[in-house]
């Protein structure tokens, strides 16, 4: 309550007024500063993560060794918009599964952007 009424009171020459709104910036600049590391250390990650999932997904083709999220290795057999069809184990049984539930592809391609 005093610090409201030394803030009326000052108004005039306006130089308590500009030190309350300094204080209340510098209390401002931890908040900003967690908000910057916070970026750095988890949302870019992610975002890098998930453009590098989305990008293997869409490069899936035919005859590509597969791993999925349950722990499932397999041939790619057919690829659709969203589901995949592998061949597992020697006995050649076929699994139609979500794209979304493969998280490796481990067969190694030849990219243009490599040569």
């Amino acid at each position: 309550m005093t610090e409201l009424l030394n803030v009326l009171a000052t108004t005039s020459d306006g130089t308590q007024q500009q030190g309350n709104m300094m204080s209340s910036l510098l209390m401002l600049l931890p908040l900003a500063l967690m908000v910057v590391i916070f970026y750095f250390l988890i949302i870019r990650p992610e975002k890098k993560r998930s453009k590098k999932m989305k990008e293997m997904l869409n490069q899936l083709e035919v005859a590509d060794e597969v791993v999925t999220s349950g722990g499932i290795i397999g041939r790619v057999l057919r690829v659709t918009d969203d589901t995949v069809l592998i061949e597992t184990g020697s006995d050649r049984t076929k699994i139609r599964v979500l794209k979304s539930c493969i998280v490796e592809n481990r067969t190694v391609h030849d990219t243009a952007e490599s040569k």
